[in-house]
């Protein structure tokens, strides 16, 4: 790999780590004045008209409406819909650090599926010990907060939603890299969020009748982070990425954001630095560090 390119991945890979490490604060703010469903419709539907001008001018939307529509389709209810709706419904009740620390059990779904579904993705005993070391580095980062938490039917039917939430984008993400590794990262990322913002939209529509919506000014400050960062790029992004790194290198995204979102806590809403932000985060960039591929 030159050295250019391998800079560009590690570049882009930081940034959509730290993009989505900020969203973790930002899903928090917003809930307190947006029900889930429609926070993440709004989100979607912002995040598509973004997008929309940049896919019609490249050429973009033929690719959406063209003979890859219905994998895009079904990856956009496995990426978008079904996941976002989980956990946006989810964070209601878990803790933003316990959510993170639940969903870090992506690279463990991802390294199993890219096993049984992409060719030429080997299950090899360091990609076994990096998906490991980075969910106890979460574990470590978020330790001091789980002793806190009081044992509920809603709680543990919050980190299940995580947990399956966890499992579908891993999912996704494992069928973008077999299926549609050839179409734009525009194009996939356009028609996705739109597709996913119906869908979302769809289901507010049907299940939130009659609950309040209070657009206020740090819940719109929240969803235009969202969808402009936290989603169009972060995704543009990502899916530039998929066909460039294994997929373990993938499943450690969450592990990184984690780190980020710890680290955002401590910097903008005050929480505590203790010794398991030193000790966790090391521990969860050493596991990142391990998935980037070396040069040949």
């Amino acid at each position: 790999m030159r050295p250019a390119v391998r800079t560009r991945i590690v570049a882009t890979y930081l940034a959509v780590a730290a993009l989505w490490g900020s969203t973790w604060m930002a899903i928090r703010i917003g809930l307190e004045d947006l029900p889930p469903l429609r926070f993440a419709g709004v989100r979607m539907a912002i995040a598509a008209l973004v997008l929309a001008p940049f896919a019609l001018r490249g050429g973009a939307w033929r690719e959406v409406v063209g003979p890859a529509r219905a994998q895009l389709a079904l990856v956009a209810v496995l990426q978008i819909a079904l996941p976002y709706g989980l956990m946006f419904v989810a964070q209601q009740w878990v803790p933003s650090g316990l959510a993170a620390v639940l969903f870090a059990s992506f690279p463990v779904w991802i390294a199993l599926l890219a096993r049984a579904l992409v060719p030429g993705e080997s299950l090899t005993p360091a990609r076994v010990a990096s998906a490991l070391l980075g969910i106890a580095g979460v574990a470590v980062l978020q330790l001091p907060h789980l002793g806190d938490l009081e044992g509920s039917s809603r709680l543990l039917l919050g980190g299940a939603l995580v947990v399956l939430s966890s499992m579908i984008v891993a999912l996704a993400n494992v069928l973008v890299r077999r299926h549609l590794a050839a179409v734009s990262p525009l194009a996939m990322t356009a028609g996705q969020t739109a597709f996913g913002a119906a869908l979302l939209l769809t289901a507010a529509a049907l299940l939130e009748h009659g609950r309040p919506a209070a657009f206020t000014p740090s819940a719109i400050a929240a969803l235009a982070w969202l969808a402009v960062f936290g989603t169009a790029l972060t995704y543009v992004g990502l899916y530039w990425l998929v066909p460039r790194v294994p997929m373990a290198a993938i499943g450690a995204l969450p592990l990184l954001d984690t780190t980020v979102a710890v680290t955002l806590g401590a910097l903008v809403l005050h929480e505590p630095v203790g010794w398991n932000l030193a000790l966790g985060g090391g521990m969860v960039l050493a596991a990142a560090a391990l998935t980037i591929p070396r040069r040949r």
